[in-house]
């Protein structure tokens, strides 16, 4: 599974890192620090990404089954 982080929709709520630490960082300016980018996500941390996701405010992590 795959996290893919928009870097136009990511508005530094940090509710990803708060709610799945284990998978999403924060910069120092408090934005996730993958957005613009895909992230792999390991298999044993998939319920805890899409947690993550789920906590976006702003939804801006879609995450991808494949």
């Amino acid at each position: 599974m795959k996290a893919k982080i928009d870097g136009e929709l990511c508005t530094g709520h940090g509710r990803c890192c708060v709610v799945a630490p284990e998978v999403y960082k924060l910069d120092s300016n408090g934005y996730n620090a993958d957005r613009g980018t895909t992230i792999e996500v390991p298999v044993a941390l998939e319920a805890v990404a899409r947690r993550g996701a789920r906590s976006c405010p702003e939804r801006a992590i879609a995450i991808l089954d494949a």
